[in-house]
């Protein structure tokens, strides 16, 4: 049971890193024209600020219809277009996004 538990989990995380290396060949193509990963001044956002403060849905759903959700992340205006990606690139971008950051945010529970 242990043997099997072990592979599992390996096969996970092989199929996790193939996503994320997947999201980083769609961010190369199509966003790094416009942000950053490692700080430094571009159009949009770092992806590392993003990662931080976003969920991994939330970042694929913007990334897909950036005009469904500019306002609800406080933004007064939309820049970023549409972006012509299979749904699957969308989710492979948003792994990638989500892998920079290991300690999330919106993770941190609220004290009363």
């Amino acid at each position: 049971m242990k043997r099997m538990l072990l592979l599992l989990t390996f096969l996970i995380s092989v199929h996790l890193q193939a996503n994320v290396e997947k999201g980083k060949a769609v961010y190369a193509a199509n966003c790094a024209i416009c942000h950053t990963v490692n700080g430094g001044r571009a159009l949009g956002p770092d992806f590392n600020i993003v990662s931080y403060t976003r969920r991994k849905a939330e970042i694929a759903q913007y990334a897909k219809d950036p005009y469904s959700m500019y306002k609800k992340f406080g933004y007064s205006a939309n820049a970023m277009p549409t972006l012509p990606l299979e749904d699957s690139e969308f989710k492979d971008v948003a792994d990638y996004i989500s892998s920079l950051q290991p300690f999330k945010k919106w993770m941190i529970k609220k004290k009363n």
